[in-house]
Formats: C-alpha cells, sequence, structure tokens
C-alpha cells in the first residue's frame, strides 16, 4: 500500500516547465548565497521532517563539509534543483552520502558529496539548536514513522499545530497590543 505523497522542502512548489526553471534559478541563487555568507535562512514547505520541521518553518542552514557532519545532524542538500533537509544517515561508497526523512519511509538514494550545501543550526519559531542526541533522534524517527504510515495522524497532527501557530500568532498579536496601549498610556501621562 502506497503512503501519502510527500513534499520536500522547496523554496516554491513547482509544477510547470516556467515555473520550474524559475525555481532552478532560485535555488541556485540561495545556493551561491550560502556559499558566499555561510549561513542562509529559508522557509520549510514540506512534510518530510516531521515532527521536527513543520511546514511554514523557519530554518537557519549554515555552510559545512561532509567531513564536518555527525549522523542524525539534519543536513541541506541539493538534488534536480531541488533542496532536501533530511537527516544525515552515513558516507555512502566514495564519494556519497546518505540521507532520510524523520517521516519517511525509507533512505533517500545516495546523494554525491558536492550536493551538501550545510546543516541546520536553529529553527527561528522553535528558537532551538538541533542536537543528535541518539534517544531525541530516535523518538523523533518514531514518531514521523507514524505520521508517514498514518494519513489520519498526519492530517490532525498537521491540523494541531496549525491551530497551535494562529493562536500563538494571536497571542503575539494580543500583547503587542497591550504594549501599544500601555505607551500610550505612558505618553499621555507626560
Amino acid at each position: 500500500m502506497a503512503g501519502p505523497a510527500k513534499k520536500f522542502l522547496t523554496l516554491e512548489h513547482t509544477s510547470s516547465a516556467p515555473r520550474s526553471s524559475w525555481s532552478a534559478e532560485r535555488s541556485a541563487m540561495a545556493t551561491e548565497s550560502l556559499r558566499r555568507s555561510g549561513r542562509l535562512r529559508l522557509q520549510v514547505h514540506g512534510e518530510s521532517m516531521l515532527p521536527v520541521l513543520w511546514p511554514g518553518d523557519v530554518v537557519e542552514i549554515a555552510s559545512c563539509s561532509p567531513e564536518d557532519v555527525r549522523p542524525g545532524e539534519i543536513v541541506l542538500a541539493l538534488r534536480d534543483s531541488r533542496f532536501f533537509l533530511h537527516r544525515f544517515v552515513a558516507l555512502w561508497q566514495p564519494g556519497s552520502f546518505l540521507l532520510c526523512g524523520d517521516s519517511m519511509p525509507g533512505s533517500d538514494p545516495p546523494f554525491p558529496l558536492e550536493a551538501l550545501l550545510g546543516r541546520l543550526v536553529c529553527n527561528a519559531d522553535a528558537n532551538g539548536v538541533f542536537g543528535t542526541r541518539w534517544f531525541a533522534v530516535k523518538c523523533s524517527r518514531a514518531l514521523g514513522l507514524l505520521l508517514c504510515h498514518c494519513s489520519l495522524a498526519r492530517r490532525l497532527a498537521l491540523k494541531l499545530h496549525r491551530r497551535w501557530k494562529a493562536s500563538a500568532g494571536e497571542f503575539r498579536n494580543l500583547e503587542l497590543a497591550a504594549d501599544i496601549r500601555s505607551a500610550e498610556l505612558e505618553s499621555l501621562g507626560q
């Protein structure tokens, strides 16, 4: 039985030839920016790294070499003008490496070493740095596989996440409004 279609991390969804070449140009520009500055921020558009990364999360990538990456770290790789933000599994045969998304049924086909662009250093939405502790990686992978094979669990998780993000945004707006009212009251008192 085939699982649900998975979305991968991309700068923009591509469905037509003109959009595809436009996306290839954007991918090339982002790659060049990462290589020149050493850092890059991207927005996640896929579900392949649930529950660690959610659609809409903003992540920061730092450039690195394959020798610097440890198994379990989340890395950014480029293949056919598409970004893959998956866990580094291992170096594979001379000149390649393996990646796997937490909510994917298996590893990706091997990537050439030059496809590795960098590692995840921060998820701006979670305000955290992602470690590679064995227990955390195994738990994320186990929950990811549940979300991979159970479409009801995936839909429920995504719906709850959207609600949580919406309510967090409303809370931030209420805090901002309270700060503005407080500033207005202070200015009236002076």
